[in-house]
């Protein structure tokens, strides 16, 4: 298992750094969808789904 692990160390750590990343991205969408905020940009006039998205 050392063996194994010292030969793609530099794999294991670019896979551990992508998981950290996309953990903290998903971290963040949760608690920006908690708090309302929105995840689009919000200019509705110019988009497809304009009315959709938010409809009250």
């Amino acid at each position: 298992m050392l063996g194994w692990l010292s030969e793609n160390i530099a794999t294991v750590i670019v896979a551990v750094l992508l998981a950290a990343a996309v953990a903290a991205v998903i971290a963040v969408m949760v608690r920006d969808k908690k708090r309302g905020k929105s995840l689009c940009g919000g200019n509705c006039a110019g988009c497809a789904l304009h009315g959709e998205c938010r409809k009250k």
